[in-house]
This record gives C-alpha cells, sequence and structure tokens, in this order.
C-alpha cells in the first residue's frame, strides 16, 4: 500500500482536496445561484452514466448508453419546469427506448442475447442514477431549496467522516465483511453519533426547523447513505472492480462520490417534504 494510503485505503491528501474543492462548489451553487444546481446534477450524472456503463460494459453487460444518457438528462432537467410529474414521465419514457434499443441492437433477423437480464439491469441504471439524482433537484426548488440541499449534502458528509474517522480509530467488528471489508460496527456509530449531530444543527440553522427534525433526518440520512455505500460496494464485487471510475484522486471516479448521496436524496425529499 502507498506511502500515502491511510488505514481505511484512501489516499488521504488528494481525497481530503477533492472532496474541499467539491464542497466549494456546491456551497457556492447553492447560495449564488440556485438553480445552477440542476447544471450541476446533470453533469455529474452524466460522467456518472459513462462511468456504469463502461464498467458494465466490461463486464459482458450491454446497456444501451445513447438512450441512458439522454434519457438520464431528461429526467433530471424536466424537474425544473415539472417537477416530479416531468421525472417520472421522463424515466418512463428512457425506459421504453432502451428496452427498444436493446432489441434492436443485434439487428431484427437475430435473437438478442441475454436481453431480460440487460433490460433489468439498464432500468435499474435509469432508477439508481437520473430518477434518485432528480430527487436532488426537486430540493432545491422547494422553500429554502438551497438550504435543502445544503442539509443533504452535510448529513452525507457527516456521516461518511463519523464512520471513517470511527472505523479508523476503533474499527475492530467488521459489519458485513462478504461485501465491504473496512466497514466496522464501530464506524457505523460513528457514522449515527456524528451524522445525527449534523442533521440538528444543519436543520436547526440552516432550515429554522425543530432540532428533532434534523435528528429524524440525520438518522435517516445515516442510514441510507450507508445502504447507498453498500449497494455500490456489491454491485462492484459482482463486477471484479474495485473503483467505478478514476476520475476524482482518493475518491475513484464521479460515481464512488454519488454513491451514499443518490438514495440520500430520495430520503431527504420525503423527510423534509413530510416534517416541514
Amino acid at each position: 500500500m502507498p506511502a500515502s494510503s491511510s488505514k481505511a485505503g484512501r489516499n488521504l491528501p488528494a481525497a481530503i482536496g477533492v472532496g474541499v474543492g467539491l464542497g466549494a462548489l456546491v456551497i457556492c451553487v447553492l447560495l449564488f445561484a440556485p438553480t445552477a444546481w440542476v447544471a450541476v446534477v446533470a453533469v455529474a450524472i452524466a460522467v456518472a452514466t459513462w462511468e456504469v456503463t463502461k464498467r458494465l460494459r466490461q463486464g459482458g453487460i450491454s446497456v444501451p448508453f445513447v438512450p441512458l444518457l439522454i434519457g438520464g438528462q431528461a429526467i433530471v432537467w424536466l424537474t425544473w419546469p415539472y417537477g416530479v410529474r416531468g421525472a417520472f414521465t421522463a424515466f418512463g419514457v428512457t425506459v421504453v427506448v432502451c428496452m427498444i434499443w436493446r432489441l434492436l441492437s443485434q439487428g431484427l433477423d437475430r435473437r438478442p442475447e441475454n436481453y431480460t437480464r440487460d433490460i433489468a439491469i439498464t432500468v435499474l441504471v435509469a432508477a439508481w442514477l437520473p430518477l434518485f439524482a432528480s430527487f436532488g433537484t426537486l430540493l432545491v426548488f422547494a422553500e429554502h431549496g438551497g438550504g435543502r440541499v445544503l442539509c443533504l449534502m452535510i448529513g452525507v458528509v457527516c456521516s461518511d467522516v463519523g464512520g471513517y474517522a470511527a472505523g479508523v480509530l476503533f474499527g475492530k467488528h467488521p459489519m458485513v465483511p462478504a461485501i465491504s471489508p473496512k466497514k466496522s460496527w464501530e464506524g457505523f456509530v460513528g457514522s449515527l453519533v456524528v451524522g445525527t449531530i449534523g442533521g440538528i444543527l444543519t436543520v436547526t440553522f440552516i432550515l429554522d426547523a425543530a432540532p428533532w427534525i434534523g435528528a429524524v433526518l440525520g438518522i435517516v440520512l445515516v442510514l441510507s447513505s450507508t445502504l447507498g455505500d453498500l449497494v455500490e460496494s456489491q454491485i462492484k464485487r459482482d463486477l471484479g472492480i474495485k473503483d467505478m471510475g478514476t476520475l476524482l484522486p482518493g475518491h475513484g471516479g464521479i460515481m464512488d462520490r454519488l454513491d451514499s448521496a443518490l438514495p440520500s436524496a430520495v430520503a431527504t425529499w420525503l423527510v423534509l417534504g413530510a416534517l416541514l
């Protein structure tokens, strides 16, 4: 292992530098041009779609990149004028186009191989990436939208930092060794502590809402972040890879940073929508 790598397997200086840079970008966009958040999400999803489809194809799984890319952009961008209806309409159209695209990809004179498997995985990708991400863009159009997105992003970071620190310092009992050997129950407790505190502080001071709402959000975000990370880890194990990409030093690819944030966007939209 390189000398710059931490006990948890990260190049810590590079990871911190990239994390700070991405955090500064998010804060600047949300403070000065909140609607530009849609563009940030759209670009991130486009890159993540390329990373995931490339890895799947390397694993022998044929997913239609072009309709996933274009459809994914439609899912994200149509939240701007049409909200939830726009996102789910674009998702439905994307799935139909992908089904036809895959059917025709090998020619009408041949029966496509592994069609059911490939389409099932294609629908998974369409939901996992752009549809989940659309809940992150929906947040910004609600009251105090920029603040809601900040609560989401800070909550995910708090869960990650708390779990990383507690895991490195105290981790002895593996949580799910068959999927993610470095995750420990001590790290999960650290995520719960830091994530809950982060949720209380952000909701109280950014949204001016009751602390108990922040506590609920913090706990839910820890659960969604942890499960999101485990889901991507399992998919990478199925494909026999370590990272989805190499674009972000110390982190892997864009998708390796979005794995926790995507399901957490759905969770944040639901919790804040129900309690605020």
